[in-house]
């Protein structure tokens, strides 16, 4: 049995009170008493439960969301989960508020930062451009004790704490499997959609897709990246371009958002060719376009589980708790039409 506060003041030879006083470093006890409680709690192995301790103190833990303004489906669904979670508030003892900064643009991300800390919210958890201003802001935030998660998009090299999302490059790499195995020995082009090369998520996937592809279908040659900055008129203009100008063109990857565009565009052009398309996130037009055969396949990570997690990780973070890595792992889920949820 894991020991107690009883038996920590039963092998103290004090009041519960006193114990008490200790745990929480209060006033108000002797040295020589002081010393008597934190030795029975060295030899009794007492470890103790600080969410329970912060619970009957009634502590709140002030939260930060930082996301993109993006006109995405995945981003408004991540703004979704995170209303969810602040209807939970009073349950979980959070105070949670969102930030939207522009897309893709690390200044306005450093600035926001920056003023962050000053206000000193418990945790603080952001959809993160890769930028090495942005990397000195969180690690000047994490040198000064304050708790981050990146969410969806990582920070690789900075001293956040946690990465809520999925492996992108292992993302990347079974859209290629996917996109090879269904196309089979046809020779052709592939199209490639991203947001922005600035995000390491879209360079990650972008990776894994291009490694797999060299090695193991080399008959389907990639074109030049399309950077459609998760923009659905954006998207749709770049890919309607780009299958105007490729006739050989026989596989599209959508690796980040502007769905909407790209979903546009191939109907606009399904009179002309048979295109097969892989796209990630599972928001109502994809599962519209996988119903309809527009897509063929979606790599899909649980926006509900990544915020999750991240509440989780940032209430751990603050009270100095260990982290259950395999209850934060983030799935990567494969949908076709036919086992849709």
């Amino acid at each position: 049995m894991r020991p107690t506060v009883h038996d920590i003041a039963a092998a103290a030879g004090v009041s519960l009170a006193t114990v008490d006083r200790v745990l929480n470093q209060r006033p108000g006890v002797r040295h020589v008493t002081r010393e008597k409680v934190e030795t029975a709690i060295r030899e009794l192995g007492y470890v103790r439960d600080v969410a329970a301790a912060n619970l009957a103190k009634g502590r709140t833990y002030p939260l930060v969301f930082i996301l993109p303004a993006s006109d995405n489906s995945f981003m408004h669904g991540l703004n979704a989960e995170i209303r969810e979670a602040v209807l939970r508030s009073s349950a979980e003892r959070t105070n949670i508020r969102t930030i939207e900064v522009p897309a893709f643009d690390p200044a306005a991300l450093v600035s926001v930062l920056e003023e962050l800390s000053r206000d000193k919210p418990c945790g603080i958890a952001l959809v993160a451009t890769d930028a090495p201003d942005v990397r000195a802001a969180v690690d000047r935030l994490v040198r000064g004790r304050f708790p981050i998660v990146t969410l969806v998009s990582d920070l690789t090299g900075s001293l956040r704490h946690h990465y809520a999302g999925v492996d992108n490059i292992a993302a990347g790499r079974t859209a290629a499997r996917l996109l090879g195995r269904f196309l089979g020995p046809r020779k052709g082009e592939i199209a490639v959609l991203a947001g922005s090369m600035l995000v390491r998520d879209h360079r990650e996937r972008l990776e894994g897709f291009s490694t797999v592809m060299a090695e193991e279908f080399p008959h389907l040659a990639i074109l030049p990246v399309l950077e459609g900055r998760d923009d659905p008129e954006v998207a749709h203009m770049l890919v309607a371009d780009a299958l105007s100008r490729h006739a050989s063109i026989i596989g599209v990857y959508s690796l980040g958002a502007g769905n909407r565009g790209l979903i546009r565009a191939l109907k606009e052009k399904a009179v002309d060719r048979v295109l097969t398309v892989i796209a990630h996130e599972l928001t109502a037009h994809t599962r519209a376009a996988l119903i309809d055969n527009t897509i063929d396949a979606i790599l899909n990570q649980d926006a509900g589980h990544e915020v999750r997690s991240a509440i989780r990780v940032l209430k751990a973070k603050a009270d100095g708790i260990a982290v259950i890595e395999a209850q934060e792992r983030i799935r990567l889920d494969i949908f076709l039409k036919d086992n849709l949820p």
